[in-house]
C-alpha cells in the first residue's frame, strides 16, 4: 500500500505535532510510523511521519499545496515524499568493487528499494561487473588535466537520467565543488574511520604499523570540504596482534560494505534529516 512520508524540521514550539497528526487525522490518514526529536542545544523540532494513502481525503498530487499554510505557521522546513516514487540511483566505483557488488547484489534481491539504471568508473575494467548485472557502464578516466571536463559529462549524463542519488562505492576520485554543489545531500561516500588519523592511500599499512586495536568505516554525504560532510553511519570491529595486514584489509571491506548499504537504505527510506552539518537517523 502507498504511504506518504513527511520529514519537517524547525524551531521547536507547543503544538507542532498536535497540528501536524492532527492534519493528517482531519483528512482520514492512518498513521502508520512517526518519530520525532528535539536538539535541545538548538531548540530544533525534528519529525517524521508515515501514513497510508489509501483513503485520504487529499490526493498526492495537492498535499504539498495543503500542508503549505500550516509548513507558514510554524516555519517548517519540510519534504514529502511517496513510497512509490523509486528513486534512481547511479554507483561511482573504481579498482576496489567490493562495495560496488554487495550494492547490486542488494538491490537485485530487493532490500534497496530503487533502480540502478548506469555504473561510471575511472577504471574500464569495472565494465565487466555492470555487463554481468545488465547495468549501463560509463567510463570516465580522469587526469589533473580533463577533471573538470570529465565531470560536466557526468553531470550531464546524470541530469538526462533523472538520478536521485549517487552513492561512491569506493570511487577514489576526489569531487570538485562543482560536481558537488549540482547534487546537494544527495552523494554518499564510504571510507576508513581512520581519517583524520590514518590520511594518505595506505591507511591500513599505516594502522597495522601503529598496532591498532578497532577499525571502522564511515558513510557520510559529501560536501566540498573533503570528508567533512554529515555522517550517517559509523561502524567498528575489534582486532588484536595476531592480525596481520591481510586481515585488517578484509575486516576492513567487510565493515565498509554493512556501513555504506545502511546509509543507503536509510537515505532510500526517507529517514535522514540534516542540519548543522550532522544527521538526524530515525528508527
Amino acid at each position: 500500500m502507498s504511504t506518504a512520508i513527511l520529514l519537517v524540521s524547525c524551531p521547536d514550539q507547543k503544538g507542532i505535532t498536535a497540528r501536524i497528526t492532527d492534519f493528517i487525522f482531519k483528512n482520514n490518514g492512518n498513521i502508520e510510523h512517526a518519530d520525532q526529536h528535539i536538539d535541545s542545544q538548538s531548540n530544533t523540532f525534528f519529525m517524521r511521519v508515515e501514513w497510508s494513502l489509501a483513503d485520504f481525503a487529499i490526493v498526492k498530487e495537492k498535499i504539498s499545496q495543503e500542508f503549505t499554510s500550516l509548513a507558514e505557521e510554524f516555519n517548517i522546513g519540510w519534504n514529502l515524499y511517496f513510497s512509490s516514487d523509486i528513486p534512481r540511483m547511479a554507483v561511482f566505483a573504481s579498482g576496489q568493487t567490493h562495495c560496488l557488488y554487495d550494492l547490486l547484489l542488494k538491490q537485485k534481491q530487493g532490500l534497496l528499494k530503487c533502480r540502478i539504471p548506469l555504473i561510471v568508473s575511472n577504471h574500464s575494467e569495472v565494465s565487466e561487473v555492470a555487463k554481468s548485472f545488465g547495468i549501463k557502464f560509463f567510463h570516465f578516466p580522469k587526469t589533473a588535466k580533463n577533471k573538470k571536463v570529465a565531470e560536466r559529462k557526468e553531470i550531464e549524463l546524470l541530469k538526462k537520467e533523472n538520478i536521485e542519488l549517487i552513492v561512491l562505492a569506493r570511487y577514489t576520485q576526489i569531487l570538485t565543488n562543482q560536481f558537488v554543489k549540482e547534487f546537494p545531500n544527495r552523494i554518499i561516500n564510504i571510507h576508513h574511520s581512520f581519517l583524520p588519523a590514518f590520511i594518505g592511500s595506505k591507511p591500513y599499512q599505516r594502522a597495522y604499523s601503529r598496532g591498532v586495536k578497532i577499525i571502522g568505516a564511515t558513510s557520510h554525504y559529501v560536501t566540498d570540504e573533503l570528508d567533512a560532510g554529515p555522517i550517517i553511519e559509523q561502524d567498528i570491529v575489534r582486532v588484536n596482534h595476531r592480525c596481520c595486514l591481510e586481515d585488517l584489509k578484509r575486516e576492513g571491506r567487510e565493515l565498509e560494505r554493512i556501513v555504506l548499504n545502511r546509509a543507503i537504505r536509510w537515505h532510500l527510506e526517507r529517514k535522514i534529516l540534516i542540519y548543522n552539518n550532522k544527521t538526524v537517523v530515525f528508527d
